[in-house]
């Protein structure tokens, strides 16, 4: 991998861990569904998946992970095995509707929130062993798609400004 790739992968993984830090101080309904976030650090993962590959989109997500991991919630705790999970159905899922060509990028963005929420979910019914958090689902999806709308339209955006421009280093 060349030395330009590997520092805009770094900036990309930088602006993603500190748009999750700022959003981690935000309460975003928080007293309606405990962990409820926009995902606004997703607008880097979605536009890595459609600048570069899906391999680099998968390493910035999963690196961000474990920075907030390390930085706020502590690696390998329950949440960040929520995230993990999330993060992980999240751009798997991304990556394969975006192959079909059925779906615009804010489409493939709805997706993986969907699919985040549904992740998290699983996570949480597996390691807690509570299949009541499957009443979660329903809220957590509900506004699942919003959020992939705002996350899709903005990496909708940061996606023709980038092509628009080639910045140089």
């Amino acid at each position: 991998m060349e030395l330009r790739k590997i520092t805009k992968l770094a900036m990309l993984l930088a602006v993603s861990v500190v748009l999750s830090l700022i959003e981690s101080f935000i309460p975003f309904f928080s007293g309606v569904v405990p962990g409820l976030k926009i995902g606004l650090a997703n607008i880097v993962v979605v536009f890595s998946l459609y600048y570069f590959s899906f391999k680099d989109a998968l390493l910035i997500s999963v690196l961000r992970v474990f920075i907030m991991g390390l930085l706020m919630t502590g690696v390998f705790s329950v949440t960040f095995y929520f995230s993990l999970g999330g993060a992980l159905l999240s751009i798997i899922s991304m990556a394969i509707i975006k192959k079909t060509h059925l779906l615009s990028i804010i489409g493939v963005s709805i997706v993986g929130s969907v699919c985040h929420s549904l992740g998290q979910v699983i996570v949480a019914i597996l390691i807690l062993r509570q299949t009541a958090m499957i009443y979660y689902l329903p809220w957590l999806l509900l506004f699942s798609i919003p959020t992939g709308i705002v996350v899709g339209f903005f990496s909708q955006l940061l996606l023709k400004y980038y092509k628009n421009i080639e910045i140089s280093f």
